[in-house]
C-alpha cells in the first residue's frame, strides 16, 4: 500500500498494535512501517557486538538489548536500532526507552540510506545518547558517531579497535565481523 493511501494513526494506537502484533513496525509521523528480516551476516554481526557488549558491561549499570526494544525518538517517532544500550534502567515500559547511550545499526543496501541520514538525524537529537555506531554487512567498515566529538563520524577497519567512550568499553573491529562471511572477511581473515 502507498503512503498516499495510508491513513495516520495515532501514538497511542501505534502502541497498542504493536504489543500485539508478530510483526514489528517502525512509526513514523502518524504512518507505520513493517521491519523487514535480516541477512545471516547482519544477525552475525548484530550476535557479535551484543556478546562482546554484554560481556564487557557485566557489573556496570549499563545493559544492551538486541532489535525488540523499542526506541522513542520524538514525540511522533519510534524506532527498532539493532542495537541498544541503556544505562540507569531508563526505560518507559516493559517495551522501550527513550534514553538510549548507545544505538548501533548494522548496514544493508536496503537500509543504508535511512541509517545513515534519516535515522542519524533522529537519534543525534536523544539528550542521552552518547554514541552512534554503523556497521557494514557487506565489506569492513565501522564509523562511529560521538557527541563528545560534535557528531562527527570516526572510522575503524580490520586491525582496528573500537573505543566506545560513553560505555568504557572496547570492540576489536575483527571480533565485530567473527565469522562473517563477506570477501573483506574473507580476504584479511586470510592474512592473518
Amino acid at each position: 500500500m502507498s503512503l498516499a493511501n495510508q491513513a495516520l494513526i495515532s501514538v497511542n494506537d501505534y502502541l497498542s498494535g504493536e504489543r500485539l502484533s508478530e510483526l514489528r513496525h517502525e512509526f513514523v509521523d502518524g504512518f507505520i512501517y513493517a521491519m523487514a528480516g535480516a541477512s545471516i551476516n547482519h544477525n552475525q554481526i548484530t550476535a557479535n557486538v551484543l556478546t562482546e557488549l554484554k560481556q564487557q558491561l557485566k557489573g556496570k549499570n549499563c545493559r544492551p538489548f538486541s532489535s525488540d526494544l523499542l526506541v522513542k525518538t520524538s514525540a511522533t517517532r519510534y524506532r527498532y536500532p539493532d542495537v541498544t544500550v541503556i544505562c540507569n534502567e531508563q526505560f518507559l515500559d516493559d517495551y522501550s526507552t527513550d534514553a538510549p547511550t548507545l544505538i548501533v545499526e548494522v548496514l544493508s543496501n536496503g537500509t543504508r540510506k535511512t541509517d545513515r541520514q534519516i535515522k542519524r538525524l533522529e537519534y543525534m537529537q536523544i539528550p542521552t545518547l552518547q554514541e552512534y555506531m554503523l556497521i557494514e554487512q557487506d565489506f569492513v567498515q565501522v564509523e562511529v558517531f560521538r557527541r563528545s566529538q560534535g557528531w562527527q563520524p570516526s572510522y575503524y577497519y580490520w586491525n582496528d579497535v573500537v573505543e566506545l567512550e560513553s560505555l568504557q568499553v572496547t570492540l576489536t573491529v575483527q571480533a565485530i565481523y567473527e565469522q562473517v562471511n563477506n570477501e573483506d572477511v574473507r580476504q584479511l581473515g586470510a592474512k592473518g
